[in-house]
């Protein structure tokens, strides 16, 4: 039974959305007393500078759409971030000293670019980065001055494939990234090794048919070419030490841990390498002793840790959370993963509900991992099922606003990880490439029955909802199983795959193209077969879609035409627009209080139209 729609300043739901939030917290890299923090005190994402030992914010960005990504330097002097206009995640990259002052833009006469990827070399005498634009993917480098001042910038490489994954060698004559000329699929990496004075390759490494290798770090000593990368070909991804120079191997003795491992960090004396292993998504650390090739447990908290590093006088600091606790900075002792202080904490929220991990078996017998929130009273609920974007990304146990407002209204709540979802092993990964939505589509079924089966929902009470690709497939539910939704809210969403191939940017351009293993033009059939638009007569039930107009990720024309195609066939469908691009809404608090307002009264009005409520 749902409890009243809860409306007023002082609910709990809306508490918890106005407590601040911290995303991606780093430290710098040689100097453990200087961090980043994004973070959304001001009412949007702003980047700060973070005094560690006094936990002082000092607001470094005040740009209107808000800023929600960046990097701090090794040495802690500058903080690094795109500026883009309007949220369009094109434009240049500035630079902000650590205590404040103008921005400086670091690439002036460069025509506008995405960039996901950049970094300062170790030695601070370098900066690389890769930006993207309609001719492919170019890395530049950038000579810094005994000043820290930019010097002359080179273009050392280009590809029409996608490379991602920049590191950079301790003082910058070496880069590594991941490449998919080789393959010319997504989740299927080579290496490419370069040296970047002349830009010629020196190294290549690909660990046999379907398999992805990625790099993660090079070692954080000067004159040291070894690189920390991972590899999938025994099926999951498990982590050993290449160099450049030699290609001399070394992998880890990491016993008999199974499933995905994730590498964290890398000491700066070169001799430990912090892990993170994945087990049903429930995160395990450990430190890996490489003068001892010893592997040792950390007897941590449980729950979820981002950005994790080493720091000095034997701690790793985290991001931590868990389904009660929201997002904050904790430090670990590095020998035993116990907690030992709390760094960061912007407030205290409102109780909130526990997350349970469940497993369930997909059509195929595959099992499916998620998380589950019940209100505490006895079931059937009115259910929200939620499903992920990315896709290549995993959902952990995590402090989620949207879910807990759910659950105080007296809704079920489970988050799965579908097929394509990373953390699960090669080929649960990669089963959807070439088959967009099938998979995924099966698991959202096979989670519909398992919820009725378990008495968790009301047959006829489960909503889907999703995010981005998670908008995706929501629309596609919506129309290729329509009788199993009381309902469909998507944001941020994608209607017609051919179409958003036109509007979109080239990093989103190229890494659907890898996903299809195709690009439209070679087969429209298989991109309108996948495309949700193509089932838009099949729709029985409500759709709301919550859509940036200035989205180049899922831009905003597919929505529009999806749209008036389902209104031309009567269909019951709302899109509410705002201003704003894929993640420049992302953690506005007003806003974010807004949109989950107009999701309750959609549902409401969904469920009110149901027996037994």
């Amino acid at each position: 039974m749902l409890k009243p729609l809860q409306l007023e300043d002082t609910a709990p739901w809306k508490v918890r959305f106005r407590i601040p939030r911290i995303y991606n917290t780093q430290i710098a890299i040689k100097d453990s007393t200087r961090g980043l923090v994004p973070c959304n005190k001001s009412g949007l994402f702003q980047l700060y500078a973070w005094n560690v030992a006094t936990g002082s914010l000092t607001q470094l960005t005040n740009r209107s759409d808000g800023t929600l990504l960046g990097k701090i330097s090794p040495d802690g002097r500058f903080v690094y971030y795109l500026n883009d206009q309007s949220g369009k995640e094109i434009g240049h990259l500035f630079r902000v000293p650590f205590e404040g002052d103008e921005p400086e833009d670091i690439t002036p006469d460069m025509p506008p670019y995405q960039c996901f990827d950049y970094v300062q070399s170790l030695s601070n005498n370098f900066f690389g980065f890769i930006a993207a634009d309609s001719q492919g993917f170019h890395l530049y480098c950038i000579d810094l001055r005994l000043n820290g001042a930019p010097g002359t910038r080179r273009l050392v490489y280009s590809s029409k494939n996608i490379i991602m994954g920049l590191c950079l060698s301790y003082n910058g004559n070496n880069a590594i990234f991941a490449s998919t000329e080789r393959s010319g699929k997504w989740g299927q990496f080579n290496l490419v090794a370069i040296d970047t004075a002349t830009g010629q390759t020196i190294a290549e490494l690909e660990d046999g048919p379907n398999t992805s290798i990625e790099p993660c770090f090079f070692s954080r000593c000067a004159n040291d070419y070894r690189v920390i990368v991972t590899t999938n070909k025994s099926g999951v991804r498990k982590p050993f030490i290449w160099n450049v120079h030699t290609s001399g191997r070394h992998d880890l003795h990491i016993g008999d841990l199974e499933n995905d491992i994730e590498v964290l960090d890398w000491s700066l004396d070169g001799n430990k390498i912090l892990l993170c292993q994945y087990s049903q998504a429930i995160q395990r650390l450990y430190v890996y002793d490489l003068v001892t090739d010893r592997l040792i447990r950390l007897n941590h908290p449980n729950g979820t840790f981002t950005g994790t590093c080493f720091a000095a006088d034997q701690q790793i600091i985290t991001e931590w959370q868990d389904a009660a606790n929201c997002p904050q900075v904790i430090a670990l002792d590095s020998r035993t993963g116990k907690k030992t202080q709390n760094l960061l904490s912007l407030g205290e929220v409102p109780p909130s509900r526990p997350w349970k991990s469940i497993t369930y078996t997909s059509s195929d017998g595959q099992e499916i991992q998620g998380w589950l929130c019940t209100p505490d009273s006895n079931g059937p609920f009115p259910t929200i099922l939620e499903v992920h974007g990315g896709p290549t990304m995993v959902v952990s146990e995590a402090y989620h606003r949207g879910c807990q407002a759910c659950v105080d209204h007296g809704f079920a709540f489970l988050s799965i990880n579908y097929r394509g979802s990373t953390t699960f092993g090669k080929d649960f990964q990669n089963k959807i490439l070439a088959d967009i939505g099938h998979w995924e589509l099966e698991d959202m079924i096979a989670a519909h029955h398992w919820l009725i089966e378990q008495g968790i929902a009301k047959a006829n009470q489960v909503i889907i909802t999703g995010g981005s690709y998670g908008g995706y497939l929501t629309l596609l539910a919506m129309g290729k199983e329509p009788d199993l939704w009381a309902g469909g809210i998507a944001q941020a969403a994608i209607a017609d795959w051919r179409m958003k191939m036109v509007d979109a940017g080239e990093i989103s351009r190229k890494a659907d193209i890898a996903l299809f293993g195709v690009s439209p033009e070679e087969n429209p059939a298989l991109y309108d077969r996948c495309s949700p638009i193509t089932y838009a007569a099949n729709v029985k039930k409500p759709i709301l879609i919550l859509q940036g107009r200035n989205d180049t990720r899922t831009p905003a024309r597919q929505i529009e035409v999806y749209e008036e195609r389902l209104k031309s066939l009567g269909k019951s469908i709302e899109v509410y627009w705002y201003e704003a691009g894929h993640l420049s809404s992302f953690g506005q608090t007003e806003h974010a209080i807004r949109l989950q307002e107009i999701m309750f009264r959609f549902a409401y009005q969904v469920l009110s139209e149901k027996k037994g409520n």
